[in-house]
């Protein structure tokens, strides 16, 4: 018997998701963790995760679900019909759009979502019309659908916020979609109600999907005033996509969770609301995906989302005195420009006019080479702008204590003197 040669062949991975970037905020975060695991007295920026405990209400509720062996079974796939009861009516509250609970996914957290919402809308060679700066998990989420993001830049002149004329510039016959993200993870960027209606107006014209991100929805400040209850200018709020054009809720997917507003990353829970086809389709996938979503998740954040808004409302009023702290602070260092954010928990400084000069005998030509200076030298974390677009820019999230907010900005004042 003639022996056989041996195979030559190795088996290979998935060239789709070999082409996958890990997130680079985590990649950072998870780098500051380790220092200050290792004893160094490292302060971070990097984690987009506030620093409060979830309220007690919500823990409670949680443990009162433990006892309840219902919930140690599998449920709808979709969700807890009860929740999402409750996401429809902050929907309508928050979003202006009423919608039936039918038109609704329970995910394992905001990110599923998004990826779920790629899923449902985009073909191969579609292009989805990014604005950048974008969060990092976008154009990786867009490529796992066979989609192409098509990055539209707008810098600190226009507060980061893309205009219509730019949108329609990128344009073409392959144009599927557009993630709209206000407030704006990475930059705090809020768009106007007319900014919010002219882009609507835009998409629903050229019959485009919109992708709209609301997880910061509940996190808005005043451009002036106090930001105290009671203060006319504490009213400002982000007007979501679908109350400002509603025709377009038809071609609109939207994304939302509890993990920001409610101090609940840790939990897992958010979900999409969208037309009853694109939820269909996207629920088909969730079914084999991953099922239900845990039950005690998600009866927390019936709980989030049903009971007393007091404590959600004070961790927005301290995310409001940090982010005044914060600007006030980094608009001290020469070289840095800093857009006042007016949602969420970033701040995105400009900071080109810090590269190509030497500090402490380095010379950073890119915000990546900077961010890495002033973890060497001051042990400050901060992610750089390649993660969310162009360089030349970083990412600083103020949802840390204020003590190591104003330790953290001092010593790259530091630095840069």
């Amino acid at each position: 018997m003639t022996e056989r040669a041996p195979l030559t062949r190795k088996p290979t991975l998935s060239k789709k998701l070999s082409a996958i970037a890990e997130s680079a905020t985590l990649k950072v975060d998870a780098k500051a963790k380790a220092l200050q695991a290792a004893g160094r007295p490292v302060i971070s920026f990097a984690a987009g995760e506030p620093d409060f405990a979830t309220p007690q209400f919500i823990v409670d509720a949680a443990a009162a679900a433990l006892h309840d062996p219902a919930n140690f079974r599998y449920t709808p796939a979709a969700g807890l019909p009860v929740l999402r009861e409750a996401i429809a009516a902050k929907t309508l509250q928050d979003s202006g759009l009423a919608v039936d609970p039918s038109q609704i996914i329970v995910t394992n957290g905001g990110k599923q979502a998004v990826y779920q919402a790629f899923q449902a809308v985009v073909n191969p060679g579609d292009e989805v019309l990014l604005p950048a700066p974008y969060w990092t998990t976008y154009p990786e989420a867009i490529a796992l659908a066979d989609g192409v993001p098509v990055e539209v830049f707008a810098g600190a002149d226009q507060n980061y916020k893309v205009t219509v004329e730019q949108l329609e510039a990128a344009r073409t016959d392959r144009t599927t979609a557009l993630v709209f993200v206000s407030p704006s993870n990475p930059t705090g960027a809020v768009y106007t109600p007319d900014e919010t209606r002219a882009i609507g107006a835009w998409a629903l014209e050229h019959g485009i999907w919109v992708i709209s991100d609301e997880i910061y929805q509940n996190l808005v400040y005043p451009s002036t005033g106090s930001g105290q209850p009671g203060d006319a200018s504490a009213l400002t709020r982000a007007v979501s996509i679908v109350e400002a054009v509603p025709e377009l809720a038809g071609q609109t997917i939207l994304v939302n969770g509890v993990a920001k507003t409610y101090a609940m990353t840790g939990w897992r829970l958010g979900w999409m609301v969208g037309p009853k086809d694109a939820i269909k389709v996207a629920a088909n996938l969730q079914s084999h995906l991953c099922s239900n979503v845990n039950n005690i998740a998600q009866l927390a954040a019936l709980a989030a989302l049903t009971g007393p808004q007091d404590e959600a409302e004070q961790f927005r009023l301290a995310f409001d005195r940090r982010r005044r702290l914060i600007v006030s602070e980094l608009a001290k260092i020469e070289g840095v420009t800093v857009p006042t954010p007016l949602g969420a928990f970033y701040v995105y400084p400009d900071v080109r006019g810090l590269l190509g000069r030497e500090w402490r005998g380095k010379t950073p030509t890119t915000s990546l080479e900077l961010a890495d200076l002033i973890l060497e030298e001051v042990e400050v974390a901060a992610v750089p702008g390649e993660a969310f677009g162009p360089s030349g820019y970083l990412r600083l999230s103020y949802a840390l204590g204020d003590d190591a907010l104003l330790e953290g900005v001092r010593r790259m004042q530091e630095l840069f003197t």
